[in-house]
């Protein structure tokens, strides 16, 4: 999966994971479960737009806030394949590699709008606006942590290590 392709949704600056996922619905660790309340606080509709395979797009500090696992299972487990944005709390980020949910930061975040459909290039650290035919350049993840994200997460890596 060195490629990922998906219909953009939008958000802002400082999404908390308590807007991932509040914290009224961390009596469960079910990934089915918790996809069912993704980012209900922010949108409420959202989980009934979401698409398997759609990216969200956002500004500044994405995932700050609490250190809770459960945001980037959430959003994984509802369809989420990436999350691109400006930049990111440092614990979500490494909440998300580890639980192999795909993550890049890109300072032009803003120049892409909601509904456009985007390719994310992980290995030559590209983003194509596919609607606006603009390529914007971003840091490629390591290939360690890009092994995490093929694998499904730490634990997955863990295990075919093992093996």
């Amino acid at each position: 999966m060195n490629v990922i392709t998906g219909k953009v949704w939008k958000f802002g600056d400082n999404i908390d994971t308590d807007l991932i996922i509040a914290a009224r619905y961390l009596n469960t660790s079910n990934p089915h479960e918790l996809a069912k309340h993704v980012m209900e606080d922010a949108d409420p509709e959202f989980k009934d737009k979401l698409n398997p395979g759609d990216i969200i797009v956002a500004g500044e500090n994405f995932g700050c806030g609490s250190s809770r696992e459960h945001a980037p299972i959430a959003l994984k487990a509802a369809g989420v394949s990436a999350v691109v944005a400006k930049s990111f709390a440092r614990i979500f980020y490494r909440n998300a590699f580890n639980m192999g949910l795909p993550i890049f930061e890109l300072k032009q975040s803003d120049m892409i709008d909601e509904s456009d459909l985007i390719e994310i290039d992980m290995q030559n650290g590209k983003i194509k606006d596919i609607d606006k035919d603009n390529t914007y350049d971003f840091t490629p993840i390591p290939p360690f942590m890009q092994e995490l994200i093929s694998t499904g997460g730490l634990m997955n890596y863990a295990k075919k290590k093992m093996k």
